[in-house]
């Protein structure tokens, strides 16, 4: 069962829905008992990521958060919560990985928040970008970015600049786009971190 870690950051009503489309069982997490009732975890998000590592804070969850040995997928803000850094509040997250978060530079030829479908490139192999085409599109809506790193990026989008859509380390997994709403791959992605 995916428990879906619960911290008052974001409408989830998307998310639940692609799961309950795919027939994935998943349930809430609010305590430390409720992780120990799951065998892997999403961390979803929207909105302010220094906002949102306070809220998380207050759950007392952080360092059962950063000790899960169990596959974690964040989304969107949920994957800047596991970097180090967030220019966003100035905020220092949870750092399952070095990575900071940063702001996309205005621009005249690039709107932020950067919001729309885009390409993700595949730099690495994974089960979970598994039976989706490499250069795929998926939806995102977001005004900061997290850097790219050859250690951690697993894949890329390029708005503006190379930045990852999706970093992985261990059994930490993380993408910026929204699975729940990008279709048939997004669907897909998620069907595959369910049996990670």
């Amino acid at each position: 069962m995916i428990g879906i870690i619960r911290y008052g950051a974001g409408n989830i009503f998307s998310l639940t829905s692609a799961l309950d489309r795919l027939g994935i069982a998943y349930g809430m997490v609010h305590t430390e008992a409720d992780l120990k009732q799951c065998d892997r975890y999403i961390i979803p998000g929207v909105g302010h990521a220094g906002a949102a590592m306070k809220k998380l804070e207050q759950t007392g969850l952080v360092p059962a958060i950063k000790a899960l040995q169990k596959p974690t997928l964040g989304i969107c803000v949920g994957m800047q919560l596991m970097t180090a850094y967030s220019e966003e509040g100035d905020a220092n997250l949870l750092h399952i990985f070095p990575n900071k978060t940063l702001k996309f530079k205005d621009s005249e030829h690039f709107k932020v928040p950067h919001t729309g479908w885009n390409r993700v490139h595949q730099e690495k192999e994974n089960p979970l970008f598994a039976g989706i085409p490499n250069d795929a599109h998926f939806y995102y809506v977001h005004s900061y970015y997290i850097e790219y790193s050859d250690a951690y990026t697993l894949a890329s989008t390029n708005y503006t600049l190379p930045y990852s859509a999706s970093i992985w380390h261990n059994n930490f997994y993380g993408v910026q786009f929204h699975p729940e709403k990008s279709g048939v791959y997004g669907e897909t992605l998620l069907a595959n971190f369910s049996k990670i």
